[in-house]
């Protein structure tokens, strides 16, 4: 199989394609095209073009710049990077509730942080977004003594998880659970999710975390909450915009965490996506279904 990696030949990504005997060749030669950029600059596409692989799970700017076509086949990378960004979602929430930012913050604060320490053990959390991600943090999560409830857009069941809903029924989670960790998509049905109304129904002791997007959370409502009480904190790896400004409030509250979009490292990028793109590779060849298809008309 031809395949073009554009715009720049990235390593782990021609290892990945000459590893399953395909060829990288220039896009105008190519049947297929690993894209590893932003839409910016992205490239008419020759008719050959029969499938092309983009190197990022959330596609919505690509979405909005109309480059999705039903010509041929998109593939995002959905689940990909999974594995790491469930590890960072679960030190972000052992980092809010064990008080390692307020100690960070605040050194031996010892008579402050000792009665705000809490435990994963017999707390529930909710996977807001339960794909790849759930998959790999529900069993994370499980070892820590928590139980653990996946929300998904079908209700498909998680394995592992305890419980397993439809988002049509996320209205009834809020009440239910301790904290909730944020792993969907940005749609229009999922913006804003955390709100006023949806911070009203969590619990004092309540953490959110969010390693999705940030359009997911209502930051002027989040900042409200966190201010008086309404939950606990907030540990934030996505932000809108992205960085926050300066002078964003968030930024002075001691119950929040924030890093800088790293759950996912553009860093370790290429060389997370070049087995499934591997993978993916053999099984167009072989005409079976590929991985993270892109649903039309879903935004993902």
């Amino acid at each position: 199989m031809k395949i073009a990696i554009e715009p720049v030949r990235d390593q782990p990504l021609v290892d990945a394609v000459v590893g399953t005997g395909s060829e990288v060749v220039a896009l105008d030669d190519a049947e297929a095209l690993v894209w590893i950029a932003g839409p910016d600059g992205f490239p008419e596409l020759p008719d050959a073009i029969k499938w092309v692989a983009l190197s990022y799970a959330g596609i919505e700017s690509y979405v909005a710049a109309g480059l999705l076509d039903d010509r041929r086949i998109w593939t995002n990378a959905s689940g990909f990077y999974a594995a790491g960004v469930a590890e960072h979602a679960i030190a972000l929430l052992l980092a809010g509730l064990r008080q390692i930012n307020t100690a960070v913050l605040d050194h031996w604060a010892k008579d402050r942080i000792d009665p705000a320490v809490r435990t994963l053990r017999g707390a529930r959390v909710a996977i807001v977004g339960a794909g790849g991600i759930g998959r790999q943090l529900t069993p994370l999560l499980k070892a820590c003594g928590a139980t653990v409830i996946a929300v998904n857009r079908s209700g498909r069941e998680l394995p592992g998880a305890d419980e397993t809903l439809p988002a049509s029924l996320l209205d009834d989670v809020w009440e239910r659970v301790d904290h909730v960790v944020l792993a969907a998509p940005d749609t229009p049905e999922t913006h804003h999710l955390i709100n006023d109304r949806t911070l009203a129904r969590l619990r004092p002791h309540s953490w959110v975390v969010n390693v999705a997007r940030g359009p997911l959370i209502d930051q002027a409502a989040l900042h409200r909450a966190l201010t008086s009480g309404v939950i606990a904190g907030a540990a934030l790896d996505v932000t809108d915009p992205e960085p926050p400004a300066a002078d964003d409030p968030l930024w002075s509250l001691p119950n929040v965490i924030i890093t800088p979009h790293v759950a996912n490292p553009t860093s370790g990028l290429t060389a997370e996506m070049a087995p499934f793109l591997a993978e993916n590779i053999r099984r167009f060849e072989a005409g079976q279904d590929l991985l993270a298809v892109v649903t039309p008309g879903a935004g993902y």
